[in-house]
């Protein structure tokens, strides 16, 4: 017997997968309805959470913080067995993984975080990616349980929150990502270009390829060897700012970057790799 906790878009098809490979799971979520709709397909929903723990070994949670996890948590421990596995899929900070780890524990129980790289699709195909780290007998015990949820593991060691903060890095790179994509769509159609225009130019040239080569050059440490000067950066990125300015499009990442520039080369920097923007993260 499995509970699921937390039934939002990901928790939702997380319990129809196990549905279709034919596990138990007692589900509950803060919506009602959410839960009574899984009943569709042979979950079986419960009022609280503390009845829908009962009888589990594993638990499941997908909600929305660090906070919500702790206040459901609280309210299911009478119904958790003895030694139940409390396995959290919500993206928390690390000190908050860290300290339920232990919380847990000392409490007879065992709490291990497994965060995901997965979109509501991948959790009812079990594709995509789930991190864990940690007590590494404890992830040996409820691995196999685990990658029939998901694509691929990735495990990140003994250290206890170091899952955490793996997710956490990444989803910061999907939100400047994102975030690049916006200023990019922005200033081509002030350039008068179409998004066909724009997909025609990344159909041809993939600049995902440079992610890894431009992570070591940044990271090496020696930026006096550049392939582009960081002054000539900061004048491209002054054509970017008065071409939208021009027709009055508002950007938000290139004029923050642009700041961050003549900060470095106020430093003397100007002459160095434009990389040496990250000296002072790595």
């Amino acid at each position: 017997m499995k509970a699921f906790l937390g039934t939002g878009l990901l928790g939702s098809n997380f319990v129809k997968a196990m549905r279709k490979r034919g596990e138990e799971v007692q589900v509950w979520n803060r919506t009602a309805a959410k839960a009574k709709a899984l009943e569709e397909v042979g979950a079986k929903a419960f009022d609280n959470p503390a009845d829908a723990v009962k009888g589990a070994f594993l638990v499941h949670l997908t909600l929305k913080d660090d906070a919500s996890v702790n206040e459901v948590l609280e309210a299911a421990r009478d119904g958790l067995a003895p030694g139940a596995v409390i396995i959290d899929h919500t993206t928390t900070s690390k000190d908050g993984a860290i300290q339920r780890t232990k919380e847990w524990k000392e409490k007879g129980f065992f709490y291990q975080h497994a965060p995901v790289f997965m979109g509501p699709v991948n959790a009812l195909e079990s594709s995509g990616f789930m991190l864990l780290s940690g007590d590494e007998a404890l992830i040996g015990r409820i691995e196999p349980e685990l990658q029939k949820m998901t694509g691929k593991i990735l495990r990140f060691g003994s250290e206890v929150g170091k899952a955490a903060a793996m997710k956490l890095v990444g989803n910061a790179f999907l939100v400047c990502f994102t975030a690049g994509i916006r200023e990019t769509l922005c200033l081509s159609k002030a350039l008068g270009l179409s998004v066909t225009d724009l997909s025609s130019l990344f159909d041809a040239w993939n600049p995902g390829t440079l992610l890894q080569p431009r992570l070591k050059r940044m990271t090496a440490g020696d930026y006096t060897n550049p392939s582009w000067e960081l002054a000539m950066a900061r004048k491209d990125t002054g054509l970017f700012i008065d071409a939208a300015q021009k027709v009055e499009t508002e950007l938000t990442l290139l004029p923050v970057i642009a700041s961050l520039m003549d900060s470095w080369i106020e430093k003397g920097y100007g002459n160095n790799d434009w990389t040496v923007i990250a000296k002072d993260c790595v």
